[in-house]
């Protein structure tokens, strides 16, 4: 019997995306848990994995949509600091530890994002409307947190600047 692919470039692109995604995730805890062996346990786990799914069902919904490739790219884009920052932040913090009250606000970060899409209809326009929105918030968080006497600078800067690239690309997609 013979097996043949009909589709072999866009299943070599899922095949990427889904291990993107799980190195997106586990590569982060894998290397939190070499530097301490306590750091995470299994109960940790099945989060990892619920993460794993979001960002990889998040990156196969951008293959499969039929519009400009700045949109799927705006898509991938907002979804790695949406998934970094929310399990950084559970793992060891964005602002100190991760039991520092600040750090709870830093969820609302990736929460702008998510609902800002769902509202929006996930149309481009709104898209990066809401990218903007995301990345202002990230900004004036991370100034919140350095006047309270934790430096979060590179990450502010870094992760502002992953949602302003989405958001010019859902612009460009319009």
């Amino acid at each position: 019997m013979m097996v043949t692919f009909v589709r072999a470039g866009r299943g070599r692109i899922r095949l990427i995306a889904w291990v993107a995604a799980s190195a997106l995730i586990l590569g982060p805890l894998a290397a939190l848990k070499a530097a301490d062996p306590t750091a995470w346990a299994i109960e940790d786990l099945p989060f990892a994995l619920l993460m794993v799914l979001a960002v990889g069902g998040a990156l196969e919904c951008a293959v499969h949509i039929p519009r400009r490739l700045a949109y799927r790219a705006g898509l991938a884009l907002a979804v790695g600091p949406m998934a970094l920052l929310t399990l950084g932040n559970l793992a060891v913090g964005f602002a100190g530890s991760e039991e520092n009250a600040i750090n709870a606000l830093f969820f609302i970060v990736p929460l702008i994002a998510v609902l800002g899409a769902v509202m929006g209809g996930f149309r481009s326009r709104s898209l990066a409307v809401t990218m903007l929105a995301a990345a202002t918030v990230q900004l004036a968080l991370g100034i919140y947190a350095f006047v309270h006497g934790y430096f979060t600078g590179p990450l502010t800067v870094a992760f502002t600047s992953l949602w302003l690239a989405s958001a010019l690309l859902f612009r460009r997609a319009t």
